[in-house]
């Protein structure tokens, strides 16, 4: 499936016209079909290339040292989580990958700070950390601006979620997907599930599997060119849009059986609000014809919420 394709550079150095075809462009196709892809998104292919390699390298690591990166008590939430780990809310089979989780670092004196684990920092490959740090800013320039049409969308003014992103709880989340050694008990890698976050970029997978489900009921795959990062809606948008915009169902299926010897890798980075961040769904996207749908809440407590349903936090 050709999902619609837009260009950010439109709206951060186009004319007041162009921004406003932009801003229509991306609100449609979030309404429609939950996912777009992004041209001219601002992440140097450099800095995406150097990304993959050190992250191959940090799961070619043997599994003890990896386990030496896997701090209990953070729910996952920074540093390694061993294979098997997580599962999709509703679903006892547990997803057939391992991750590792970098955070926010605040560098400012934003007391915000305080809720935030330090990143785990990995010494045996020295570009490691500071490869995440430079590819975490990136991500979230391009969010932001995102953001930005997305507020202009829904009416909002253009800055609504600047404060709620300063410093928020954003998450980079590197995932390897190993080779299948065995006959699998499911066909999936990553079982169904919606994102939790705002929004979510994901810079090119390494293999093929990623599928979205229709409005239709239909599984179909989702593909991207080289240049292009898939952005989708998170759980907290559309709650906060009271399903205006969609959160797709999405999943990631296992290669047919001659690629089961390949690992598949993949850089979602999911932008995250600062904890405090009202969701209550806005009054302008409720009427007659849409009541409103969600009981009122925080972003901190909804994370939490959906953190226990997915296995991480007890």
């Amino acid at each position: 499936m050709a999902i619609p394709v837009v260009d950010l550079s439109e709206f951060t150095h186009g004319s007041a016209e162009q921004k406003r075809a932009f801003v229509q462009q991306l609100g449609k196709a979030y309404e429609e079909v939950g996912f777009v892809a992004v041209k001219n998104h601002g992440i140097p292919d450099k800095l995406i290339a150097e990304l993959y390699e050190y992250v191959q390298q940090f799961f070619s690591l043997p599994l003890d040292k990896k386990l030496d990166f896997e701090v209990p008590g953070l729910a996952g939430q920074r540093g390694y989580t061993s294979f098997g780990r997580e599962h999709a809310k509703g679903s006892e089979a547990p997803d057939l990958k391992e991750f590792f989780q970098y955070g926010q670092t605040v560098e400012d004196n934003d007391p915000i700070k305080a809720e935030y684990p330090d990143n785990v920092g990995v010494t045996e490959i020295k570009e490691f950390n500071p490869t995440l740090f430079q590819a975490y800013r990136h991500f979230e320039k391009s969010g932001s601006a995102l953001l930005q049409a997305i507020a202009l969308y829904l009416n909002l003014d253009e800055n609504y979620f600047g404060p709620h992103l300063k410093n928020g709880n954003s998450i980079l989340r590197c995932i390897h997907y190993p080779p299948i050694t065995q006959e699998p008990k499911s066909a999936i890698r990553a079982e169904q599930h919606e994102d939790i976050n705002l929004i979510t970029l994901l810079v090119g997978a390494s293999a093929d599997g990623l599928q979205i489900l229709t409005k239709q009921g239909e599984w179909v795959n989702v593909t991207s060119l080289p240049d292009q990062i898939v952005v989708n809606v998170g759980d907290m948008l559309q709650r906060l849009t009271n399903n205006k915009l969609r959160s797709t169902t999405h999943r990631v299926v296992n290669p047919s059986r001659d690629l089961w010897h390949t690992s598949r890798f993949s850089m979602p980075f999911f932008m995250h609000p600062r904890s405090e961040m009202d969701l209550t769904c806005l009054e302008s996207c409720i009427d007659a014809t849409h009541p409103k749908h969600y009981e009122d809440t925080t972003a901190g407590a909804y994370l939490d919420e959906r953190l226990r349903e997915i296995g991480l936090k007890k």
